[in-house]
Parts: C-alpha cells; sequence; structure tokens
C-alpha cells in the first residue's frame, strides 16, 4: 500500500491500493475512492470488540475496502485543523493514543480500547479512563488536533502536561498525575489542581490545540443571546 499525506491545515491521506490490499476504518470514514473498491460493513472482531471501540471513541461497526484492481485510491480527509500521523508498527509492536485519533489502517492492525487501571489518572488525568491501542504489524494512522510535537523520553525523564495536550505514546511511557503545588498556582494559574506526568522511556506526541481547548476557548462567544 502506497499512501500521501497532503494538504497542511485540513489534511487528507490518499491510499493507492493493489489488488487484494485492505484497509479499514470507522463507519463514514472514507472521503472518496475509485470504483473498483468493494466495502464491508462489520464489527471486526465480534460486537463485544465493537463495544470496547465505541468507549473510545469509535464506532461500533467499521468498513473494510478491498481493491478489486491494482493502483485503486482511496481516501480519508481530516474532520479538524489537525495533523495526520503514519506509523509503520512491526508485529506486536503498539502505541496508546487519545479518544478518537484512529483514522484507519491496513487490515492487519488491530484496534481496540485501552483502559488505564490508575484511579487518580483516570478521573483527573484529562485523557480519561479509556484510550486506543493500535497494535501492528502494518500501517495506521492516526488525526490529531493542531501542530505535533514529538518527544523521546530517556528511562526515568519525565514531562508535565497540562491536561488534554497528549495525544499518542509508545506503550512503555508511563503516564499519571501530580498535584500543582501552591493555593495561589492552583486558584490563579489556570492550570487546575492536576498535571498528567509522563515518564520515559519511549517517546509522546504532544498536540497544540486540543478540540477540547477550543470549545472551552470558543464557548463564551458561542452562547445564544437571551431574548
Amino acid at each position: 500500500m502506497q499512501t500521501e499525506i497532503s494538504g497542511s491545515f485540513l489534511p487528507v491521506l490518499t491510499c493507492k491500493l493493489q489488488k487484494g490490499e485492505q484497509v479499514y476504518t470507522e463507519a463514514g470514514g472514507m472521503s472518496w475512492m475509485s470504483k473498483d473498491i468493494k466495502m464491508e460493513t462489520n464489527t471486526n472482531g465480534g460486537i463485544m470488540k465493537g463495544l470496547g471501540r465505541a468507549f473510545s471513541g469509535e464506532s461500533i461497526f467499521m468498513n473494510t475496502y478491498t481493491a478489486e484492481k491494482d493502483n485503486e485510491e482511496i481516501a480519508f480527509a481530516s474532520s479538524f485543523p489537525g495533523q495526520i500521523l503514519e506509523f509503520n508498527l512491526s508485529n506486536g509492536e503498539s502505541i496508546i493514543c487519545q479518544k478518537k485519533a484512529f483514522m484507519c489502517a491496513e487490515k492487519s492492525v488491530d484496534m481496540k480500547m485501552h483502559f488505564r487501571k490508575k484511579l487518580g489518572a483516570g478521573f483527573f488525568g484529562g485523557e480519561g479512563f479509556i484510550m486506543q491501542k493500535i497494535t501492528g504489524p502494518g500501517k495506521a494512522f492516526l488525526e490529531l488536533d493542531g501542530n505535533i510535537v514529538k518527544k523521546e523520553l530517556q528511562a526515568g525523564e519525565i514531562i508535565k502536561v497540562d491536561n488534554g495536550y497528549v495525544a499518542a505514546m509508545t506503550e512503555q511511557v508511563s503516564l499519571d498525575i501530580t498535584t500543582v503545588k501552591g493555593v495561589k498556582n492552583v486558584l490563579f494559574g489556570g492550570e487546575g489542581l492536576f498535571l498528567t506526568t509522563l515518564q520515559g522511556p519511549g517517546t509522546v506526541w504532544l498536540q497544540s490545540m486540543p478540540i477540547s481547548k477550543l470549545a472551552g476557548t470558543l464557548s463564551p462567544y458561542l452562547a445564544i443571546p437571551s431574548k
């Protein structure tokens, strides 16, 4: 499968498939395709797995697209200003990402719900208890918010992140929370009571414009005026 990511503000992923190659996405995720690509809708692993994906922000049903001839084209456009990231995962290699980040993947890639077991991080970490786990082998694509900053963490290295800015991370990275120290910092610092902490080793991808932050910024301007 050959792929190309084009555009900047609202990028689009174009995949060129050879006969028999398959790619899948959530229901309604395809933007356009050539005529000799067959679509099949199913739960992609059973109803329980579909329900798990629903908790992680995706649809219960997934669409699988199969090329019936060589050099067939299918495209997936982003739904929010940001970036599309490509991951070429080896067998058993996993990426943990925020809810609704999954865009599409080769049929060999597994996407399922990832449940975070730490109560504090789930309640107060901003990313919630439910994330997504993408496991290879194969190519997978994530749709993330705003511009993306990639950081390589050494063993034991820690960074503190405001809630909502963690887009994705390798499976070895530990995610927890820490409290903001100082009463004035908590009341007037604008960061709230908790920050997300990421500890290496591993790779993390941070996003510059979480959709939750954008919604909060715009909400005062979108209020319906009273009559």
